[in-house]
């Protein structure tokens, strides 16, 4: 690919690198910047501009264009070249062989890269262990306490996957569980302490259904639902049943039961977008039971949209809910009716919704992307759908989770009969290059 001088994907930009970047590794390298810029809470403009702060020399290039050139590089589109390797270390100070090293030269393995992310977070990722003491008396700052780092531990799902995450979750519920049960305390700060067991132990779940550990999310989304239950928090409770439906449906299960349970146990003193999340998992699992439930689909996700537009929700939301809204809603919608074959429905709505979904959630997004290529397919928009996988690729290829890899392996599997089309087969091709989680 042909480039000018100074252009970020020019060849001129590749000579005196350490590590010359290729198509694979461009997108290893595009994953990591993505998740320091996320990890410091900087949109891409502001990471554009500064990295034309730190920029030296005559010739800079203006902000709109830096900000077309960072969008290229999380995305691994082009190189980033030795000039602005500099800048790039220097606006997120950082060692530049911790962004852009590669291959054997990498001093830094993804599991350690979760560590530099973490803190770039002003995370300390060793487990919370707030007393020694058996019988110390704790009281509810101290729940308090574990709250707000639990849900700061939250932010590492945004930008890692499980296979990643699972082991920082886990052992942060272990210590929890430890305090629960050496501590001594009221009963009100009993119950509010179950409730961080519930929540912690759905993330670790969540963690183990994303990293592939089925065993575990199936133990750890148990142990939830006693806590929950003994907590009597409904929306806990209600979202261990959902998780579970999730977990069943993933492993080839039916697991509506469980996921109309949990809209059941919700009600209008429910925060309102906890409610939206239970009746869009109700959906999933009534989607993926077959077209005989499409009255089902239909119901629960009017019945989301509806909790999401009420005017006064009650409330305020639980941090773990925080990130349901109508993008949200179009994205399940979306793939709800892609796996209905229903492409006149999905492919509207994943659409509109992935325009609005950053990059920088790649995980998540990768997966979306390879529902709206299914959609295609189904549609007969092969090239279309070749592309939508491209992009599932290029965002997915370093996440440490299974589930992407498995995506799209489904979807490369429906493309086969068309390898006559050249973009088909270059995707397939792509496909072959995802890193195991």
């Amino acid at each position: 690919m042909g480039g000018t001088r100074g252009a970020p994907g020019g060849h001129g930009d590749t000579r005196g690198a350490t590590n010359v970047m290729t198509p694979d590794n461009r997108h290893v390298i595009g994953a990591r910047i993505r998740a320091e810029r996320q990890a410091r809470a900087l949109t891409q403009r502001e990471l554009a501009e500064l990295i034309r702060g730190a920029l030296t020399g005559s010739q800079v290039p203006a902000l709109e264009t830096l900000v077309g050139y960072v969008k290229r590089w999380e995305r691994g589109k082009t190189n980033v070249g030795p000039r602005y390797r500099a800048a790039y270390a220097a606006a997120l100070e950082i060692p530049q062989q911790h962004l852009f090293a590669t291959g054997d030269d990498a001093p830094v393995e993804r599991r350690g890269f979760l560590s530099l992310t973490a803190a770039a977070a002003g995370l300390n990722i060793a487990p919370a262990t707030l007393t020694s003491r058996t019988g110390q008396r704790i009281d509810m700052s101290t729940v308090e306490q574990l709250r707000r780092r639990t849900a700061r531990l939250r932010r590492l799902d945004d930008v890692l996957g499980g296979a990643d995450t699972y082991n920082v979750y886990a052992s942060e519920l272990s210590a929890t569980r430890q305090l629960f049960d050496t501590a001594t305390y009221r009963e009100e700060t009993g119950r509010a302490l179950l409730g961080v067991l519930a929540e912690q132990a759905q993330q670790a779940g969540w963690a183990a259904l994303d990293g592939g550990r089925m065993d575990a999310a199936r133990s750890l989304f148990r142990d939830s639902m006693t806590a929950a239950t003994e907590a009597g928090d409904a929306g806990l409770i209600g979202n261990s049943l959902a998780l579970t439906a999730y977990q069943r449906v993933t492993t080839g299960r039916t697991g509506t039961e469980e996921a109309d349970a949990a809209c059941r146990v919700v009600d209008k003193r429910t925060p309102a977008t906890v409610r939206a999340l239970l009746h869009e998992r109700a959906a999933w699992a009534h989607a993926v039971a077959g077209p005989a439930h499409r009255g089902e689909v239909e119901h629960a996700l009017g019945q989301a949209a509806e909790a999401l537009n009420e005017d006064a929700p009650e409330g305020p939301a639980p941090d773990w809910a925080r990130w349901v809204d109508d993008v949200e809603l179009q994205i399940m919608t979306g793939r709800c009716w892609s796996v209905l074959r229903r492409p006149d429905r999905a492919v509207p709505a994943l659409t509109w919704a992935l325009d609005r979904y950053d990059d920088a959630h790649a995980r998540d997004k990768s997966l979306y992307l390879t529902w709206l290529a299914e959609a295609h397919i189904d549609a007969d928009q092969v090239p279309k759908a070749a592309r939508a996988l491209g992009d599932a690729i290029s965002l997915g290829g370093d996440v440490a989770s299974s589930r992407p890899r498995k995506r799209v392996s489904e979807v490369v599997e429906r493309l086969r009969p068309h390898t006559s089309t050249p973009a088909v087969a270059e995707v397939i091709d792509r496909a072959k290059t995802m890193s195991p989680a």
